[in-house]
Parts: structure tokens; sequence; C-alpha cells
């Protein structure tokens, strides 16, 4: 493995630093992903990914069974896949969040591409976050709009 392969690895995230369990093979980095107990290769968008789970099971106490992670979704006949969906305990989607690597900045387009996918979800929360920043928003039945908030919600 070469180190300049992966400068992302060299980025503080603004996430407390978990244990991950990495390896090399094929030329490639893998990560073991403890929620879906399986090697995946490595990539910016995975290294916040496996980051953000590590924050919302082990800080803000999210059960580990209601996550769903990289699952596709149909938007105007359109496949998509969204990256991580946490299930409220009656099984309703709680917080829907999207990932991006650190590199990528955080925009409206970016704001916009989760919350296209939050209509066929219909969670409560939404978040994005590129491991450095964080978005998060909650629906306010009032306005019928999305309202920021200062962090991920309590569970």
């Amino acid at each position: 493995m070469k180190k300049a392969d992966y400068p992302f690895l060299d980025i503080k995230l603004n996430l407390p630093q978990g244990e991950f369990k990495l390896t090399e093979d094929e030329g490639k980095l893998w990560v073991f992903d403890a929620l879906r107990k399986k090697q995946l290769v490595l990539t910016p968008e995975e290294w916040v990914r496996q980051h953000l789970i590590y924050y919302l099971i082990e800080f803000k106490k999210y059960p580990k069974s209601l996550f769903s992670l990289e699952r596709g979704l149909k938007y105007n006949k359109l496949s998509k896949r969204f990256d991580i969906l946490i299930l409220d305990r009656n099984g309703k989607p709680f917080i829907l969040i999207e990932c991006k690597a650190p590199e990528v900045r955080l925009s409206q387009t970016t704001v916009e591409q989760v919350a296209v996918y939050n209509k066929t979800i219909g969670a409560r929360f939404m978040a994005i976050s590129n491991g450095l920043q964080h978005i998060c928003l909650e629906y306010d039945l009032d306005s019928l709009s999305y309202k920021q908030v200062r962090e991920f919600p309590e569970f």
C-alpha cells in the first residue's frame, strides 16, 4: 500500500476516531464494516461513513439493529442508493444520511441530493457529512420545510 494512494487517511475528521480494521489485498485497502460483517474497499466516502456509524453508535447510542446501509430506492423511475438510513423503534425512517468524501464541498446541491432521496423515504431528520462538516436538518411540520439543527439528533 502506498500512502500517497490514500491521502484521506491523513485528514483529521470532525468525528471521534474509532478503531477500524484495515487490510490490504489485491492492491487495494479494505475496511471491515462491523454492521454488515464484511470487508469493503476503502474509499474516502467509506472512510467518512465508517466514522459516522461509529459516532452514532458509540456517542449518540443509536441501536446497531436499526441501521440500513447503502440500499436502493426508486425516485421518478430512477434507481438511487442512500448511504445510511436509521429507523426509529417503530420501524419508521428516523434519519437519512448522505456521506461525501472529505474533499467534496457541502453545498445546496449536495443537500438537495439527500432531500430528493428523502421525498421517497420520509425520514424526520436528514443529514449530509463529508467528515469535516455536517449539515443536519429536521422536517418542521408547521412550516412543511426543513430547519437546520445544531447536531445529529439524539436517538
